[in-house]
């Protein structure tokens, strides 16, 4: 029988992070009716025969709070991007002017604000449950060492509370990251 590897905490503490930064990610391509370069982070371009992410083929830069400016490399390419940014399901009209396109962020209603905290909700819902299956894991791997004999009942349970408490600390991370995130749609 294979002997198990022993317990590493950084490394449940790490995938824990993960799933934090994930969520971090998720709600930064969110539109909150204030420009951001991640807003254009889920657009793929078709380039070259390939999809690519807008920050593959131009630079996006906020001049105003509520206008992105994007500068395609390419002067062949302005047409690509400009198509993939229409047919995104952002709502955003592009305006062309050479190799830039402006990107002027509408206002968002009450309704469409709410709708977008759902979605925020439904992101740290996600992350929530990421951070459980990782402590689930961890909480499975001590069991297993102690049943095993390669860790005391006592070491087991020291380790199992300071899994619990790296899942407490997370979880409440998560929770005020959507709780900043809803502040900042909600913000007229």
């Amino acid at each position: 029988m294979a002997t198990l590897p022993p317990f590493d905490l950084n490394d449940i503490k790490r995938r824990m992070q993960g799933a934090l930064n994930s969520l971090k990610h998720d709600l930064g391509s969110l539109r909150t009716g204030r420009a951001t370069p991640s807003l254009l982070d889920p657009i793929q371009v078709d380039a070259y025969g390939a999809a690519m992410s807008m920050a593959q083929v131009a630079t996006i830069s906020v001049p105003e709070p509520r206008l992105l400016s994007v500068s395609v490399w390419d002067r062949g390419m302005v047409a690509a991007v400009e198509k993939a940014i229409r047919e995104s399901d952002l709502g955003l009209n592009p305006m062309t002017e050479g190799q830039t396109i402006r990107l002027r962020i509408p206002e968002m209603n009450e309704q469409r604000r709410k709708e977008m905290v759902k979605v925020a909700h439904k992101y740290a819902e996600e992350a929530r449950v990421a951070v459980r299956h990782v402590r689930r894991d961890g909480l499975d791997h001590l069991k297993k060492l102690e049943k095993d004999g390669a860790i005391s009942q006592d070491d087991e349970k020291r380790q199992a509370d300071q899994v619990q408490k790296a899942t407490d600390q997370h979880i409440a991370e998560v929770d005020q990251t959507l709780a900043s995130k809803e502040k900042e749609i909600m913000q007229v």
